[in-house]
C-alpha cells in the first residue's frame, strides 16, 4: 500500500516537472522567436512624449551622474571610514551637500539602475526578482522560460532619452546591465554612443564595447554556469584587464567632456567597481590601509577627482550638476559602516548608499542633509529642473529633490524598500521608525519595527504600537496598490 502511493507520488512529481519543463521551454522559444514582450500602446505614448519635447533655449544645465557599484554606506573617509582614503570625493561634497539618509531603490544593481534612470519602482520595470544575466546564460535562459524579463522594457522611457530629445550630448560609460538582448543596449535607450560592459565583472563572457563593436573579447574557459566571484581564483584563459577598466573608464568620460565643452551634456559613468572581483590599477596595488578592496575605492576616487579636474580645467563647473552616488549597499570586503546587514537585504546596509551632489550655480557648499531620498527621485529632479512635465500615462515613484537640495525642503515623509525576491515593497521607515514585514530569521520570522536613528536591530514595537500599526497600514496600503497596478500605467 505505502510503495504503491509512493510510486504514484513519484509520477505525479515527474510528470509536473515534465509539464513545467515544458511549457518553460516553449516560452523560451517563443521568447527567442519574437523577442521581450512590449506594450505597444505605452510605446506609443513614450514616443509621442518625446517627440512633444523642445530642445533647452537658454543655456541649461550640464549633468554628470558618477554611479559605483557596491559602494558601501561606509566606505568613504567622509562617511566615517578609518582605512580608505578618498580625499577626492570628500572635497566635492565639502564644495557641495553630502545625504546622510539616500537609498537605492533596491539591494541589487539591475533594478537599482533601472530606477536612476527612469524613476520608478522595480516592478514597474519588470526589473525585480534579482539581476539580468547573458542571455545565453543558464539564469538569463531560466528567467525567460519563467516569464521574467531579461531587459528593461522598450516602452520605459530613460533620463537620456528625454534629454537626447531636449538636445543634450548624451553619453554612456561603463556597465550597463539591463538587458544584453540585441536592441536593448545603452545606444537603444537614449546614450548617443557608450564604451563599456553589459553586466557585472564577475558574468560571463565580459566583453567590452564601443557601441555595438566588440573591443575587446572575453576568451577564457566559461560555460553555461561560469562566473568568477573571486580575483583569487579566476577563471583560465585571456580576458579583459580589470585594473585598467577605472582609467580606461575615466578617460573615455574627460575625452567625452572635452569634445562636448560647447553643448549641453549627460554624462553617465557608471563603473564596473568596487564589485567583485577586485582588481585595483596595479600602479596602486597594495597602498590603501584597507587592502585590496580599499585600493579598489582609492583608485575610483582618484577617477572622481580627475572627471572633477577636468570640469573645473574647461569652466564647466559652475554649471554642472555633479552627482556620485551607488548602485546599492556594500558586498564583499565593503563596510555598510554602523548600519546593519548589506547587499541583497532590504536592512540599512542593502539600501542605505553614499550620495554626493555639487553644483555651484544652486547648492551652497559645505551642506549635509539627513533629508529621505532614493535615486528614483534624480529622474523627476532633473525634469524639474529642466521645467519639464513627466510623461502622463505611466506612474513617476520619485519625487524632486530640488528644493531639498537647495532649501532643506524634504520631499519625502517616507520610504519603501524592495527585497530581491518579492516584486512588492517589503520594508517602509519615515523620519524615525522603520518597519520591516520579515527579517528572514527562521523560528522569528515576523514583522521588525525599530527606531532607525538608535540601532535597527533593536525590535521595538512593544514601545510604539501606534507607529507600528501606522507603518503596517501605509506600507500594506502601497502593497496593494503596486500589486493591482504593478506596471505603474495610468488609464488610457
Amino acid at each position: 500500500m505505502f510503495r504503491t502511493l509512493s510510486l504514484w507520488v513519484g509520477y505525479i512529481i515527474t510528470t509536473a516537472l515534465l509539464v513545467v519543463l515544458v511549457l518553460g521551454g516553449l516560452r523560451y522559444a517563443y521568447v527567442e522567436l519574437t523577442g521581450p514582450s512590449v506594450n505597444t500602446y505605452h510605446l506609443e505614448q513614450k514616443e509621442n512624449y518625446l517627440a512633444e519635447l523642445q530642445p533647452e533655449v537658454a543655456p541649461p544645465m550640464n549633468i554628470v551622474i558618477i554611479f559605483f557599484d557596491d559602494l558601501g554606506w561606509g566606505d568613504l573617509s567622509s562617511y566615517g571610514n578609518p582605512a580608505i582614503k578618498t580625499p577626492e570625493i570628500d572635497a566635492i561634497a565639502e564644495q557641495g551637500l553630502r545625504m546622510t539618509d539616500f537609498y537605492s531603490a533596491s539591494p541589487v544593481c539591475t533594478p537599482s539602475r533601472a530606477a536612476l534612470l527612469t524613476g520608478r519602482f522595480p516592478p514597474r520595470t519588470r526589473t525585480d526578482r534579482h539581476v539580468f544575466f547573458n542571455d545565453d546564460h543558464a539564469i538569463g535562459i531560466a528567467r525567460r522560460m519563467l516569464g521574467l524579463a531579461n531587459a528593461l522594457p522598450k516602452e520605459e522611457i530613460t533620463l537620456a532619452e528625454v534629454l537626447q530629445a531636449k538636445g543634450y550630448a548624451t553619453h554612456m560609460v561603463g556597465k550597463w546591465h539591463l538587458g544584453s538582448t540585441a536592441s536593448y543596449w545603452p545606444t537603444d535607450f537614449g546614450f548617443d554612443n557608450w564604451f563599456g560592459v553589459l553586466y557585472s565583472n564577475d558574468m560571463y563572457p565580459f566583453h567590452l564595447y564601443e557601441n555595438s563593436r566588440m573591443l575587446e573579447e572575453d576568451q577564457r574557459e566559461g560555460g553555461l554556469f561560469a562566473s568568477e566571484r573571486d580575483e583569487g581564483r579566476p577563471l583560465p584563459g585571456q580576458g579583459i584587464d580589470q585594473s585598467t577598466l577605472t582609467q580606461r573608464y575615466t578617460e573615455q568620460a574627460i575625452d567625452f567632456l572635452e569634445d562636448s565643452r560647447d553643448a549641453p551634456f549627460f554624462l553617465y559613468l557608471a563603473h564596473s567597481f568596487p564589485h567583485v572581483p577586485h582588481y585595483p590599477a596595479q600602479e596602486f596595488a597594495g597602498q590603501s590601509a584597507g587592502g585590496t578592496y580599499g585600493d579598489v575605492v582609492e583608485d575610483l576616487d582618484r577617477s572622481t577627482g580627475a572627471i572633477a579636474a577636468a570640469l573645473d580645467r574647461l569652466d564647466l563647473s559652475s554649471n554642472t550638476l555633479l552627482i556620485i552616488t551607488s548602485d546599492n549597499g556594500a558586498d564583499y570586503n565593503g563596510s555598510s559602516g554602523p548600519l546593519r546587514g548589506r547587499k541583497q537585504e532590504t536592512l540599512e546596509g542593502g539600501q542605505r548608499v553614499p550620495m554626493v551632489v555639487r553644483w555651484p550655480d544652486r547648492i551652497a557648499p559645505g551642506k549635509v542633509s539627513n533629508a529621505l531620498g532614493m535615486n528614483t527621485d534624480i529622474f523627476p529632479t532633473i525634469l524639474d529642473v529642466l521645467s519639464t512635465e513627466p510623461p502622463r500615462d505611466r506612474i513617476i515613484d520619485g519625487k524632486s529633490l530640488l528644493s531639498t537640495w537647495t532649501q532643506d525642503t524634504p520631499a519625502h515623509e517616507q520610504l519603501y524598500y524592495f527585497p530581491v525576491t518579492d516584486p512588492l515593497p517589503g520594508a517602509i521607515r519615515d523620519r524615525r521608525f522603520k518597519l520591516t514585514l520579515s527579517t528572514g530569521d527562521l523560528g522569528r520570522n515576523r514583522p521588525h519595527l525599530s527606531n532607525i536613528n538608535h540601532y535597527e536591530a533593536h525590535e521595538v514595537s512593544s514601545l510604539y504600537p501606534d507607529t507600528y500599526e501606522r507603518l503596517y497600514g501605509l506600507l500594506q496600503n502601497a502593497r496593494d496598490q503596486i500589486e493591482a497596478n504593478p506596471r505603474g500605467w495610468r488609464d488610457r
